[in-house]
């Protein structure tokens, strides 16, 4: 027999594709959606306001952990997840050529959304239960790069190869359905492997209902985490900080595509994927090093207001594009540097809600941060593509730039001291 039950397999084995399976969902669901709708001629309004509801399980994906623990096992979860991914891309490649393509396309990314952010609780847990701490510790950085090289797929090399089927062949329905059919084929692959690679750890056991409830007291858990000090501000840092940044995301990639009649950019999905590829993601990534390096040596305090100004300032590269409608080249340089700066801004956030989560519940009040994180994201996206409908895309990102300012003015009521003592201690 080829593989055998054990309670150990070397991590390199799985991580990476735990990892991956994690990320490419994700991106096809929040980011390639939008191409697809675009490019099948669905309205901004439309496409921002349903795919901006796609988050709603990231939001409340919180509120169903405990039964991954009381059904099943974790192995077994990411295996049947990746499987029901598959079943979920397929519908959304057959369903792109049909008529009434948007409705049937728009409930298999709500469910394939649901799978994924199940397959997100799942593999993490399975991640802390299949390795000791040491490992954890260690493999934390190779499932990140892995994440990362999941972006980097859907973003770039998928659409990519989506937009250059469609020069090809000259039928853009097929070329996705071709593109995520293939994603799909892949995921069905990544269930197989799963299966027979992933290890059996012996505390990777179903709990009873009555377990659950004594070893995960969800009450206390959510009370401790909302009567932390200044609590108040940090909900209002986490929900405002990147407002502009949420209400620029969706509408970046779309104002990327629109014709240069209707004051976009005119460029193909070729090359949305190209810039996605080659400075978009690796612009980011080298932001976020960046930023943990520079938190690690000076603090958050004296580091965070850099780059909440670092996150928002290069917003007004859209405003000078909207206005001028430059060529491609130009755009290039442009992105990159709106992504190395991004990649700043969010360690700084992503730091401060790892600080804030201490005590005996630092993951679950993390997963409560996340969940409120994912819901000011998703409620600027549900009424971007109405507003830049009726400003044009000139004043929209003109708003955009000043509706950062109340998120930057959050960090004043920050707790900064506090939490940089409790880490030190």
């Amino acid at each position: 027999m080829l593989f055998k039950k054990t309670s150990y397999r070397n991590p390199w084995t799985f991580v990476p594709t735990l990892y991956f399976a994690e990320g490419v969902p994700y991106f096809i669901i929040n980011t390639v959606s939008l191409l697809i709708y675009k490019d099948l001629k669905i309205s901004n309004a439309e496409i921002t306001f349903w795919t901006s509801l796609l988050y709603l399980p990231w939001v409340i994906k919180m509120f169903w952990g405990p039964f991954i623990d009381i059904y099943s096992t974790k192995r077994n979860w990411v295996i049947y997840t990746n499987l029901a991914m598959m079943g979920c891309l397929s519908l959304i490649a057959l369903s792109v050529q049909l008529s009434n393509f948007f409705f049937i396309s728009l409930g298999a990314f709500t469910i394939a959304a649901f799978i994924s952010a199940t397959h997100d609780i799942a593999a993490d847990g399975f991640y802390m239960l299949a390795l000791s701490p040491e490992q954890q510790a260690f493999y934390v950085g190779i499932r990140n790069i892995f994440y990362r090289i999941a972006r980097m797929f859907t973003e770039g090399v998928l659409i990519v190869f989506a937009g250059r089927l469609a020069t090809s062949l000259g039928n853009i329905p097929l070329s996705w359905s071709l593109a995520i059919g293939l994603t799909a084929l892949m995921f069905g692959g990544l269930s197989l492997y799963h299966r027979f690679v992933l290890p059996f750890p012996e505390s990777d056991s179903q709990l009873s209902p009555k377990e659950i409830k004594e070893t995960v007291p969800f009450v206390q858990v959510i009370s401790s985490y909302f009567r932390q000090n200044k609590i108040a501000a940090t909900l209002a840092f986490i929900l405002l900080y990147r407002f502009g940044e949420a209400l620029l995301g969706k509408m970046a990639t779309l104002f990327f595509k629109d014709s240069l009649a209707v004051g976009g950019l005119g460029l193909s999905t070729e090359d949305v994927g190209w810039i996605n590829l080659t400075v978009g993601v690796i612009s980011l990534l080298m932001g976020g090093i960046l930023g943990g390096v520079v938190i690690a040596k000076y603090g958050l305090k004296k580091t965070i207001w850099p780059m909440a100004l670092a996150l928002n300032l290069p917003n007004i590269f859209y405003v000078y594009m909207a206005y001028t409608q430059p060529a491609k080249l130009l755009v290039y340089p442009l992105v990159a540097l709106d992504q190395f700066c991004s990649g700043l801004g969010y360690t700084a956030f992503a730091v401060y809600l790892m600080y804030i989560c201490k005590g005996a519940y630092k993951t679950s009040h993390f997963a409560i941060s996340t969940g409120i994180m994912a819901l000011g994201m998703m409620v600027p996206g549900l009424i971007s593509g109405s507003i830049q409908e009726k400003l044009g895309y000139p004043g929209f990102f003109i708003l955009v730039c000043l509706l950062a300012i109340p998120g930057m003015i959050t960090i004043f009521f920050l707790p900064l001291d506090e939490v940089e003592n409790s880490q030190a201690s």
